[in-house]
């Protein structure tokens, strides 16, 4: 079992940065991929960014060059820095311990006009 807690969320305006914290508890944090999604109000939730147990990282197309995800294995949290943020990227952000499935509980982000 893994325990995810996501913070950092919050109103924002345009072209503000937000980042958001999610910290691990339960299982070998080190050993698994991690990877954080969104969900628009009224769209499917979709996949941001991962970060894999070496640190290679993934971003949709939609992101890069604004997010940038980043772990650190010793205080077993993984982070989504995100600058330039435009109203779209409004959602409720969740973190997912890939390795089993795991998902945080979200944190709501809001990007006013």
């Amino acid at each position: 079992q893994v325990q995810l807690v996501e913070s950092g969320g919050g109103l924002v305006q345009a072209g503000g940065s937000l980042r958001l914290s999610c910290a691990a508890s339960g299982r070998t944090f080190s050993s698994s991929a991690m990877g954080w999604y969104r969900q628009a109000p009224g769209k499917e939730r979709e996949l941001v960014a991962t970060i894999g147990s070496g640190g290679s990282m993934k971003y949709a197309d939609s992101v890069k060059g604004r997010f940038t995800i980043s772990r650190d294995n010793a205080k077993n949290t993984v982070y989504l820095q995100m600058n330039s943020l435009e109203p779209e990227d409004t959602g409720v952000y969740y973190c997912v311990y890939l390795r089993g499935n795991y998902w945080g509980q979200g944190t709501q982000v809001t990007v006013s006009s």
